[in-house]
């Protein structure tokens, strides 16, 4: 029976859920997750997992948020002054704004608060500090050598 190995391209069917069982994504046969098991295109502790799987085979995978979107950093909290923003724009809690930092790059962050005076900026990816389950079946191998 072949099982995945580097360098295989392998389609996954998944459930993603958090600790309190809440689904953060899931992936099925109308839209399964295909990639290349060592191309980094996920997980790195995912692809680990996922090496010597044979199709057909069903795992549950927990990561912790260190092998996931990593930890919740207050590094990547970023406190501006409103005025920096259009007097008419309108800015709201949980609002995703496309920021560009110190003139050469841009991310996305989530506004956290805002007041008359101060923003705060949120560069944390929204589920990083979680960690994550996937109720995960692979449902094919294909070997690109």
């Amino acid at each position: 029976m072949r099982r995945a190995k580097s360098g295989d391209m392998v389609t996954v069917h998944y459930i993603g859920t958090l600790d309190n069982g809440r689904i953060f994504d899931q992936r099925d046969m109308d839209q399964p997750l295909t990639f290349t098991v060592g191309a980094g295109e996920v997980f790195t502790r995912l692809e680990n997992e996922i090496v010597g799987m044979a199709v057909g085979e069903v795992k549950n995978i927990c990561l912790l948020a260190e092998d996931a979107y990593g930890l919740r950093l207050d590094a990547n909290l970023l406190k501006v002054s409103r005025d920096l923003f259009p007097a008419d724009k309108e800015l709201r809690t949980g609002q995703k704004l496309n920021v560009e930092l110190g003139g050469t790059m841009q991310r996305m962050m989530r506004v956290r608060t805002v007041d008359e005076e101060i923003v705060t900026l949120d560069g944390n990816h929204d589920l990083a500090g979680c960690d994550l389950t996937f109720a995960l079946k692979l449902v094919t191998i294909e070997s690109l050598v």
